[in-house]
């Protein structure tokens, strides 16, 4: 932008005295104070939608950068101004996430020391009522599945269908099924009776109890469904 300097001294020219020719204001002179007006005009910024050009700097004081961070006024606002409303949206202690970068916020943001954050972790609220989650900064939990302790039953249930046993006879006149015939026989000479025997029989039922297996292995099975970030912490 180019200010307005006058290129004719006319103050000078009404002290001179009358007829002298410098006392008159001739037309170049004229011509050359409106073109350096019109260069002046040309060069300055618009009062309505202006366009500026190089580097603009706002005043010092009210309109600068002491306004807080609150202020929601129409004021312009300098670069200082908005890196205070930055730090005030992320004090010291805060947690910034980016899922595509992994730029430390420190050159992303322009301020402030962060550090890598919670890695492998997810982040959970305060519960003042629960001691695990009462304290800030607790951590806790695994992502292996633990089975709380308990017990099975097995129950076998083993049903025997009537059944009986036939009396055996070593007597000829048995018949196939081991019957015995009505009829005595004495054993050779020693005047006894006759001899019998309980056939051997079983019931043929068996019994087998198992208990079935479920579920899948514990590794890894204890997690929510996630989504991977980069998470950081402002320290200072």
């Amino acid at each position: 932008m180019t200010d307005y300097t006058k290129s004719t001294n006319f103050t000078s020219k009404d002290s001179l005295s009358t007829g002298n020719p410098l006392k008159i204001v001739k037309g170049t002179e004229i011509d050359t104070e409106f073109n350096n007006i019109a260069i002046a005009v040309a060069t300055k910024a618009d009062l309505n939608s202006p366009s500026f050009t190089g580097t603009p700097s706002l005043p010092t004081g009210t309109t600068a950068t002491t306004q807080s961070s609150t202020d929601s006024s129409t004021k312009l606002a300098t670069t200082a101004f908005v890196q205070a409303v930055m730090q005030a949206m992320y004090p010291v202690g805060s947690v910034y996430t980016n899922a595509t970068s992994s730029t430390n916020p420190g050159t992303l943001l322009g301020f402030g020391t962060w550090t890598a954050f919670g890695a492998g972790k997810v982040m959970i609220g305060l519960d003042s009522g629960d001691a695990t989650f009462s304290t800030v900064g607790n951590t806790g939990g695994s992502k292996d599945a633990i089975v709380v302790s308990h017990t099975h039953t097995a129950t076998s249930t083993v049903t025997d269908p009537t059944h009986r046993h036939n009396v055996g006879s070593q007597d000829s006149t048995a018949d196939a099924g081991g019957n015995v015939s009505q009829e005595f026989v004495r054993d050779s000479g020693s005047g006894t009776g006759p001899t019998t025997y309980t056939n051997y029989a079983s019931t043929g039922i068996s019994v087998s109890t198992s208990l079935s297996t479920t579920g899948s292995s514990a590794t890894n099975a204890n997690l929510p469904p996630y989504v991977v970030v980069y998470c950081w912490k402002r320290t200072a």
